[in-house]
């Protein structure tokens, strides 16, 4: 961790929380993309799927930030925001095409009380986890942290939606609840692709 002149205890104690932080974060997806691919194998559940697609991204995202918060900048970050924007849009328009067509054909997708019990876990993670970074970014004064505490949020948020899916599928039969709630992460997906690509513009001016 790289250190900053005149810096404090108090903020190097506040910086090592924040890469603590980040870590965590990105264990715990790692962990996500592997469950939730197995999961959504045995289920045939588009939005498990998406939501693990939407996990190995968030890796990207906490790599960047842990790079930053080591003072590792440039054409590196340049490079690995551009990947994840590319990823998201990609991601996005694939999951759209997926579940337009899950509908479409009216697959159904099994019960998964696994993966309801891992997206709710990950819904509660997530927001504790957003809160902190919020938190240490604010005290520290880091943009990064903060806006990665904002991503971590949205994602929280999608767990959610993605539970409801999963929830009305299983104990209300609504089996096109389960590809409708991928659209949630359909469009955000593309939010964030768009909005990489502003900052990089901007940027690059």
């Amino acid at each position: 961790m790289s250190a900053i002149p005149g810096q404090s205890t108090d903020d190097r104690a506040r910086l090592r929380t924040g890469v603590v932080l980040e870590v965590v974060t990105l264990a715990w997806n790692v962990v996500g993309v592997v469950v939730l691919a197995l999961l959504a194998l045995q289920a045939r559940s588009i939005a498990l799927f998406g939501f693990g697609l939407d996990s190995l991204v968030e890796i990207g995202a906490s790599a960047v930030v842990l790079w930053e918060l080591q003072g590792v900048g440039g054409e590196r970050e340049r490079r690995a925001l551009t990947y994840i924007a590319v990823s998201f849009a990609v991601i996005s328009i694939y999951l759209g095409i997926q579940s337009t067509l899950s509908l479409a054909s009216g697959s159904h997708a099994h019960h998964s009380p696994l993966g309801i019990a891992w997206i709710a876990t990950t819904a509660a993670v997530m927001f504790v986890l957003a809160w902190r970074k919020l938190q240490v970014g604010k005290a520290l004064c880091r943009q990064v942290l903060i806006r990665e505490g904002r991503v971590t949020f949205i994602d929280g948020l999608l767990a959610v939606t993605i539970l409801l899916g999963l929830s009305l599928n299983a104990f209300a039969g609504w089996w096109w609840a389960d590809p409708a709630a991928t659209y949630f992460i359909v469009g955000y997906g593309l939010l964030e692709a768009v909005g990489i690509s502003k900052e990089l513009r901007q940027a690059a001016t």
